[in-house]
């Protein structure tokens, strides 16, 4: 049960008749949308306190889902990078408005320059994926090497003016900060990010590695067949999507922004700033896996949703909310 492994963990659990609310609604979404696996953390007042799985982590081998389980990350690794980046930027290494060639050599110039502030927002016109393209099996074994499947392509709009969602352009980021911290870009991850944040299982998906409570993937077809997903590296794109780990550790990621631990404060509100185009204009799953980090600042509230299950992410933002708000009325009522 979530309260033993909370109490094990020294976790200060929910009350149980939140607790029990919390997993029925995790309950009702699993049967609705047919998730095989599903796990579960719920952070409040700087603190885990709920972490549980619900269903399997591996159908074939019925292997049960807990907190431990290892899921991707999918684009909840976007945000962990960009804390690294303005971390960087904190300690004097990088310009976020310097061209990002200055840092990134593999990246040649293009028509307009284009900086790590503009990339962090998706303004810098770094094309998305294109139709039809498919994700790459084959295994990039340098985050520079994976910008060859865009780098020669022209911007798609003058930076700044425009917003375009843009995984590549992470990839990109990644790559400058690199070259701004001098070291490969998962140790400026551990060190700037996972360390402070007290994250321990986070790390780049390794599909060739052996890494222990690792959930396989499904997609559920028209018909609602259970299949699984198709292969995919995504070693190409470790700073927009290449990240694995396990829902306590991105709760965790969640609880050490909001609460100020990884940013000094003005950088941190700068980055909860929505941004705008030059213009004025605001901004706004991958293969085997749907996932959420949701987080309420001025509440203190984060909950992390991790599932094996592709094309399922607005339902898990909903149920993302509706926990919060449980436990938003607990701290009410107290």
């Amino acid at each position: 049960p979530p309260s033993l492994f909370a109490a094990r963990q020294g976790l200060r659990p929910l009350a149980a008749p939140l607790a029990e609310a919390v997993a029925d609604a995790i309950a009702e979404e699993m049967a609705q949308h047919g998730i095989p696996g599903l796990s579960v953390a719920i952070g409040e007042g700087g603190e885990l306190r709920f972490v549980a799985g619900y269903g399997l982590a591996d159908v074939e081998n019925e292997v049960e889902a807990g907190p431990e389980t290892v899921y991707r990350l999918a684009s909840v690794s976007k945000p962990m990078t960009a804390v690294a980046a303005l971390r960087l930027a904190q300690k004097g290494l990088l310009d976020l408005d310097l061209p990002v060639w200055s840092y990134c050599s593999t990246y040649p110039p293009k028509k307009w320059p284009l900086t790590a502030r503009q990339l962090l927002c998706h303004q810098g016109g770094v094309r998305s994926y294109d139709s039809g393209e498919q994700p790459p099996v084959r295994h990039y074994y340098a985050l520079s090497d994976g910008l060859v499947l865009f780098k020669e392509d022209p911007l798609a709009f003058e930076p700044g003016t425009k917003v375009l969602y843009s995984t590549y352009g992470y990839s990109l980021l990644g790559c400058a900060l690199e070259g701004a911290a001098g070291r490969p870009f998962a140790d400026v991850l551990r060190n700037e990010v996972f360390a402070p944040a007290g994250m321990t299982s986070t790390q780049p998906d390794d599909v060739r590695a052996l890494i222990p409570h690792r959930a396989s993937g499904y997609v559920r077809t028209e018909s609602g067949e259970l299949l699984n997903s198709a292969l995919a590296d995504t070693s190409y794109k470790v700073p927009g999507g290449g990240l694995c780990g396990t829902a306590p550790d991105a709760a965790r990621f969640g609880l050490a922004l909001i609460s100020g631990k990884l940013l000094e404060p003005p950088v941190l509100r700068q980055m909860l700033t929505p941004q705008r185009t030059r213009g004025g204009r605001r901004t706004g799953g991958q293969e085997r896996v749907s996932t959420v980090l949701y987080t309420r600042p001025n509440a203190g509230i984060t909950v992390a949703l991790l599932s094996n299950l592709e094309g399922i992410g607005t339902p898990l933002l909903h149920l993302a909310r509706r926990l919060a708000d449980l436990v938003a009325s607990e701290r009410s009522g107290r």
